[in-house]
């Protein structure tokens, strides 16, 4: 495959670079832009976006894992918090030099981490590649979570989940509850049109929270901030329902 640009987003060129996911959904618009706008508050975190100048979904996103908006203590680590290559580009090397880029810039860090699943989850990262790379698994959250890492040094801490975040379950004891961040450009649309309308339909009590800053992030109730889906208060999923996917998850008792 010819060589491709690599881009790093930044302030002066985030409004005219596509950020790869959903920019073809007319759906998602808003939150599409949504997402451009938490990305340029981020980069003063050290929140980094790269990707190849390809119309695809081909991109890393990876922050100081202090400044990361996920519940885990990581002290002096990088977290690769969204890894993305898809259809075509699978397969040629691509992953691995994203990989690599986001592994220099991490080189005066204690190491890398990533959350992941036990099993293959939508909307995560596999844990197959990272263990390729060198990584290892430090920690555990309910249902399937896990905290894969990769130190750099023998004397490194070893990263883990915060307890809030390990028993799968939010502190609302009835109905759907649903926490997103505006990190993924589809969870504005899925949130506050799809599963509203899909709970709306079953007669299923909704409360919406959106986690609006690393504070509320880092305490969340489960390790995915990003969109995380509980039914009388027990952790269902962190897939963005459909009206054709809702059933398969939600179980409402007659």
């Amino acid at each position: 495959m010819d060589a491709y640009e690599l881009i790093t987003l930044n302030k002066q060129n985030i409004e005219t670079e596509h950020i790869c996911c959903a920019f073809t959904n007319k759906n998602c618009a808003a939150g599409y832009q949504s997402k451009k706008n938490w990305l340029a508050a981020q980069f003063e975190e050290g929140y980094t976006f790269k990707k190849f100048n390809i119309r695809g979904k081909v991109f890393i996103e990876y922050v100081p894992a202090e400044n990361a908006w996920v519940p885990i203590v990581a002290p002096n680590y990088m977290l690769i918090n969204c890894f993305w290559v898809s259809g075509r580009y699978k397969g040629n090397g691509l992953g691995s030099q994203l990989y690599e880029a986001c592994l220099k810039d991490a080189k005066d860090k204690d190491g890398l981490l990533v959350v992941t699943a036990h099993t293959k989850q939508p909307f995560m990262s596999e844990k197959k590649f990272f263990h390729k790379k060198g990584f290892q698994l430090c920690d555990t959250a309910l249902p399937y979570f896990e905290l894969w890492y990769k130190p750099f040094h023998k004397n490194a801490a070893i990263p883990k989940f915060k307890d809030i975040a390990k028993e799968g379950t939010c502190s609302v004891s009835e109905g759907l509850s649903v926490y997103y961040t505006n990190a993924c450009p589809f969870t504005e649309y899925y949130t506050n049109v799809e599963l509203v309308e899909a709970a709306k339909k079953r007669s299923i009590p909704i409360q919406i929270h959106k986690l609006a800053n690393k504070e509320q992030a880092q305490n969340h109730f489960v390790p995915h901030t990003i969109y995380s889906i509980f039914y009388n208060g027990k952790f269902v999923t962190q897939q963005m329902l459909t009206e054709k996917s809702f059933d398969k998850y939600i179980k409402v008792k007659p």
